[in-house]
């Protein structure tokens, strides 16, 4: 993970460009993000720049982290994710906004967790097809997943076997992503196309 931001996103919108063309964009509310914390190879065994975003209240925050805020001189914060590297140099209570590190332009990743859709049958989740028709006695089995495949050999199910079961509320990362608009003064950037989550969901913004 190389240089990022912490962030929430918002909601979708759309903007028009030069040429009048309606562009389908994801709003991000990025930052401000605080520096937490610098790793290096010397203490920690590797490099990394660690930051924190969203304010917690302080009697949620158990004490071993409480402390580990008072040494950036900061408030708890509720989200924490190392970045490898900053452009620039970057000191521990350092605040780091959306426009200190992406421009318009840019195409950039976004990791987020995906809407959960609960338990979900075999056309939803793997896009079967289903059987298409309800003659020659089919009764109820227009969406059945229909035979697995296994017999007395080899006696048992193959892992990955495309099944019903729990769809999305997973880690996603979405890539080559272009950013069209950052709204400097407050901390969004307007992504090209949509991003994982719901709407108020933490999501990291990485180039």
């Amino acid at each position: 993970m190389a240089t990022g931001l912490i962030g929430r996103k918002k909601g979708m919108t759309s903007i028009f460009d030069e040429n009048g063309k309606n562009i389908p964009c994801t709003v991000i509310e990025l930052g401000p993000c605080v520096v937490t914390q610098i790793k290096t190879e010397e203490t920690d065994g590797y490099t990394a720049v660690q930051v924190g975003y969203d304010e917690k209240k302080e009697k949620n925050t158990p004490a071993a982290m409480q402390g580990h805020f008072k040494k950036a001189k900061t408030t708890p914060k509720r989200k924490l994710v190392e970045f490898d590297m900053f452009s620039g140099e970057v000191k521990m209570g350092d605040t780091i906004s959306a426009a200190d590190v992406f421009a318009e332009g840019e195409f950039v990743d976004v990791v987020g967790t995906s809407k959960g859709k609960g338990f979900q049958g075999v056309v939803k989740r793997h896009n079967f097809a289903g059987v298409g028709q309800a003659t020659h006695g089919q009764h109820n089995r227009l969406r059945a997943p229909g035979s697995i495949g296994a017999a007395s050999y080899p006696a048992r199910v193959f892992k990955g076997m495309r099944m019903a079961g729990q769809m999305g509320n997973v880690r996603v990362k979405t890539q080559n992503l272009q950013i069209v608009k950052v709204l400097a003064d407050k901390n969004l950037v307007l992504i090209k196309g949509a991003v994982p989550g719901f709407n108020g969901n933490f999501v990291i913004v990485e180039k």
